[in-house]
């Protein structure tokens, strides 16, 4: 009885959702614009190429000892959120499968640093990042997820970031500090973690409720831990190829591009993030016209965001390294123009594959697409990593990220066609262009030499242009929020006039 007295978790609206969620995608964004050009040149490539080596390979520890939990969890927990006991029961049954499969892992990892000759060079690095399998598994960030508590969610990520970001500059001086470092990402990246875990018996019943079914949650975990592990292939294994076939400084080099990769992708993939859990309600509420508006929408705004960020950071790859990560990273160039399509990409299949194959149920379709995209990155990696080091690798993560997104088309040729129907192309394609002919001007003939001041002025001429044309368009998406956004200042406006 004492449990059913407690509080239910709040559930916002989508437009809160996103707002939070972009708050945090925006934070996640200044973090490493702050951490990144000290670290870089701080720790050098080299330091930097050794944590950036070992953060990859906890990655795959990491999810081996989560499995599919992470995005099977927000489905599962979504669709009984309503039912506290039912909820509790799920949560549960999930947790107990992460922390056995997480003491399996972490047997597996220690026997591996005696056994793994390159991991001994870096062997106490590895063992504090390690700490991460263990934070991941008691965040149970999924069910954060599913509940839709991204205002809590964003809160602590925040929190943690800002306290790693003042012991960076306490204890990161030499390029002898990368241990160090690598220990300040890691709170940067889990801390949250741990206060998630402090606060989770306000979402759940935490006493054993007993009647535990964990058979029927295998199978689809599994479904789900293929996908993350042929994800991780094209994604981390990369990095880990080069620090095994080339050196520190390939892979630093190749850090500095995919740095700023990330960084770009984190904003076009926030909406999405957001709309997994509501779009899986939709689905099992069997209320397609919602869905498929849903689903319109999210691509029009990932054109909008995506289309842009390629086409400008293609034109300011070379500034951008420069700027973030300094001379000595300059050589990361081609790498960085060669990964920066991925980000289209990316959104796409994002859109194709976490919003509508996952919600649908047909997440076996996602894992066939990013196996077919590991195994050609893991073939192109062996071919193009010996001839051109961390462009290489860059391309081969390009030409895999483009053949996940054919595959999961075809698999929604139907669904694809429905969707995109509610998208005008003519103004986002129209203005893209403009904005694309600013920037080669740019490039060309502005005078400026401060790294800083022409990404600065070349953004802003660049998104005006890209912005101004859209409203002289009247594109609909920009316009009908634009409204939303000035009615809503109109209305606290004038709130607070009543006051």
């Amino acid at each position: 009885m004492k449990e059913k007295a407690q509080k239910e978790p709040k559930i916002r609206s989508v437009q809160f959702n996103f707002i939070m969620n972009a708050i945090l995608t925006v934070s996640s964004i200044i973090f490493p614009m702050i951490t990144f050009p000290y670290a870089s040149r701080v720790l050098s490539v080299v330091g930097y190429g050794k944590v950036s080596f070992a953060t990859s390979v906890l990655t795959y520890f990491a999810m081996f000892a989560s499995l599919g939990i992470p995005n099977y969890g927000i489905r599962a927990c979504a669709r009984v959120r309503d039912d506290k006991v039912k909820l509790s029961r799920t949560a549960q049954e999930l947790i107990i499968i992460n922390l056995v499969t997480s003491a399996i892992t972490y047997a597996a990892f220690f026997a591996s640093l005696f056994f793994v000759e390159r991991f001994e060079q870096d062997k106490t690095l590895l063992i504090i990042n390690s700490v991460s399998i263990l934070l991941n598994t008691l965040g149970v960030t999924w069910l954060y997820s599913a509940l839709e508590q991204y205002s809590y969610i964003t809160g602590r990520n925040i929190l943690c970031k800002l306290i790693s970001i003042a012991l960076m500059f306490i204890f990161v001086h030499n390029p002898s500090d990368y241990v160090v470092y690598g220990a300040i990402a890691m709170v940067a990246s889990g801390g949250s973690n741990v206060l998630n875990f402090l606060h989770l018996r306000k979402l759940i019943i935490l006493k054993p409720l007993g009647g535990y079914h964990f058979k029927q949650h295998l199978k689809p975990i599994f479904v789900f831990f293929a996908t993350s592990v042929a994800i991780s292939v094209y994604t981390n294994l990369d990095t880990v190829m080069l620090g095994f076939m080339t050196d520190d400084v390939q892979t630093g080099l190749y850090s500095a591009s995919v740095k700023v990769k990330n960084l770009l992708c984190s904003v076009v993939s926030s909406l999405g993030t957001v709309l997994l859990p509501r779009l899986s309600l939709y689905v099992r509420n069997e209320e397609s016209d919602k869905f498929y508006e849903t689903l319109s929408k999210v691509l029009n705004f990932l054109l909008l965001i995506s289309l842009p960020l390629t086409v400008y950071f293609l034109f300011f790859s070379r500034t951008s390294i420069l700027l973030f990560s300094g001379a000595e990273y300059e050589a990361a160039t081609p790498a960085m123009q060669l990964l920066m399509p991925t980000v289209l990409f990316i959104a796409l299949s994002g859109l194709t594959g976490n919003q509508m194959l996952v919600p649908l149920g047909r997440e076996k379709a996602v894992m066939v697409s990013v196996i077919c995209g590991a195994v050609v990155d893991f073939g192109l990696n062996w071919v193009f990593i010996p001839k051109w080091g961390a462009a290489g690798a860059a391309a081969a993560t390009m030409i895999a990220e483009l053949l996940v997104l054919a595959v999961q088309l075809c698999f929604l040729k139907r669904e694809v066609l429905r969707v995109a129907r509610g998208v005008k192309y003519r103004p986002i394609f129209v203005s893209v262009l403009g904005a694309a002919a600013v920037g080669f001007l740019c490039v060309r003939y502005l005078p400026i030499s401060s790294y800083f001041w022409m990404l600065a002025v070349s953004a802003v001429l660049f998104f005006s242009v890209y912005g101004g044309l859209l409203l002289l368009q009247k594109e609909a998406f920009l316009y009908e929020n634009l409204q939303l956004v000035l009615r809503f200042l109109k209305k606290r406006g004038k709130a607070g006039e009543n006051e």
